[in-house]
């Protein structure tokens, strides 16, 4: 798949297979403890996924999947 560069600016350059996309996604979550503490289903954006989100700064990790596919051509 080929990424937005939003996207590419948090997983890494592409094209990339989907399955790879969401690992790296996770990765970043995890390592910039975005991860909500009180609700792990839930993702706290940064300045980067805020602009992937469409402006949301919170998410639940089943709307994180859907938004992110609009950034993969």
């Amino acid at each position: 798949m080929n990424l937005s560069s939003e996207l590419e600016a948090v997983v890494g350059s592409g094209p990339l297979p989907r399955g790879q996309v969401v690992k790296k996604l996770w990765e970043y979550i995890k390592q910039h403890g975005l991860q909500d503490r009180e609700n792990r289903r839930n993702i706290n954006a940064d300045a980067k996924l805020k602009v992937i989100f469409g402006g949301k700064s919170q998410v639940s990790m089943f709307e994180m999947t859907k938004l992110v596919s609009q950034h993969l051509r």
